[in-house]
């Protein structure tokens, strides 16, 4: 019982931490280094580049089994207030990481009786490149089963509740750069206004259809053009597509979809265009025994479970099963949160931080003993 208060106060210090040293995607150099000081403490395996900050532990049985990954996000977001940028965490991945820890933490003091027990702790996840990243090193070649963990809005899941599948979305920026001829706006015949293809594109955006069963977006959320002149024709646009799909099929229908506005409209009013995908986040595909497994370890803590909660949000998680062929299950964690995801006074019960850890310890038990 001593042992269980320690891990349980310990999973709060850590969050309290790394909530105080916020660092943007790619450059989490004070995270990454506490967590790898602290599972060297721990007596760990380490596996750690500073210059990409990604940290992966390991915990060898030496008896064939699965090797589990228990995988958390460390990446805060970045915000202007006033004039001044401020990193903030908002999404919750200093969360993620205090309960991926707490586990790790517990487990140095406990053996496995089968496989290998791996804790990774990814960076940058908010620009969608970080599990990628770790993918292209190969390190994860060998592994079977991951699981993810992540807070919930008050909407999705309240404290004490949790769903062994949340359903993220399929999601993707397109920036699009438009170029036309620019004249004096007493002359518009002699240029091509760039601002007029830029809203061809909103138009035809707006008018895309596909599948109404299947929740799914696409909408402009950035529009600039050149200059500050307004006696100019403008001669280029600058504009950024968010898009959504609750399944991977729709989403490439959407992206093909997309790509056919935007050439028409530009070649409609005489401009060049240039298109680029950004990374693609593809829509969760879960293992149905490995959710099963999750699921019996959240009515263990917790007296029940939810079912899968499907969210628009998009993961780069779910880019693991996708390149690996693992299995996977993304717990999603009541704790009324308050008033939502990527809010800078995001506020959250952190006690939430305990029932975590004890759900991903009960999925470690579950699966290596």
């Amino acid at each position: 019982m001593e042992e269980k208060l320690l891990n349980e106060m310990y999973v709060l210090e850590t969050f309290e931490y790394l909530h105080g040293i916020p660092e943007i995607g790619g450059k989490e150099y004070k995270t990454s280094k506490f967590i790898k000081k602290e599972l060297i403490k721990f007596g760990y395996t380490i596996d750690y580049d500073e210059s990409k900050t990604w940290v992966i532990a390991e915990k060898d049985s030496g008896i064939d089994g699965p090797t589990l990954v228990i995988r958390a996000d460390m990446d805060a977001l970045e915000f202007i207030e006033g004039e001044k940028i401020k990193y903030i965490h908002a999404c919750g991945h200093d969360a993620n990481s205090s309960m991926v820890l707490a586990v790790a933490k517990e487990y140095s003091k406990k053996d496995i009786k089968r496989g290998k027990l791996i804790f990774l702790f990814q960076p940058d996840e908010e620009n969608g490149k970080g599990a990628k990243m770790i993918i292209k090193t190969s390190k994860l070649n060998e592994v079977d089963e991951i699981v993810g963990i992540h807070l919930r809005p008050i909407q999705e899941a309240v404290f004490g509740e949790a769903t062994p599948a949340l359903c993220h979305g399929a999601s993707v920026t397109i920036d699009v750069s438009i170029k036309g001829v620019p004249s004096h706006a007493a002359r518009p015949h002699l240029g091509v206004n760039a601002v007029d293809a830029g809203a061809m594109v909103v138009l035809a955006i707006n008018s895309i259809r596909v599948d109404p069963r299947v929740s799914s977006s696409a909408k402009v959320t950035k529009f600039i053009s050149s200059g500050k002149a307004s006696n100019i024709i403008p001669d280029r646009v600058e504009l950024a597509i968010d898009v959504r799909a609750q399944n991977n099929n729709v989403m490439d229908e959407l992206i093909k979809k997309i790509k056919d506005a935007v050439k028409n409209s530009a070649i409609n009013n005489g401009s060049d265009v240039e298109i680029n995908i950004g990374s693609i986040l593809p829509a969760a595909d879960y293992d149905e025994g490995l959710v099963n497994i999750a699921k019996s370890s959240i009515e263990e803590v917790l007296g029940k479970s939810l079912p899968p909660i499907l969210t628009p949000g998009g993961e780069d998680f779910h880019n693991y099963p996708k390149y690996l062929n693992v299995k996977t299950a993304y717990i999603g964690l009541g704790a009324d949160l308050i008033p939502g995801l990527h809010n800078p006074n995001v506020k959250f019960n952190k006690q939430a931080l305990m029932y975590g850890q004890r759900i991903l310890s009960k999925i470690v038990e579950k699966r290596l003993g």
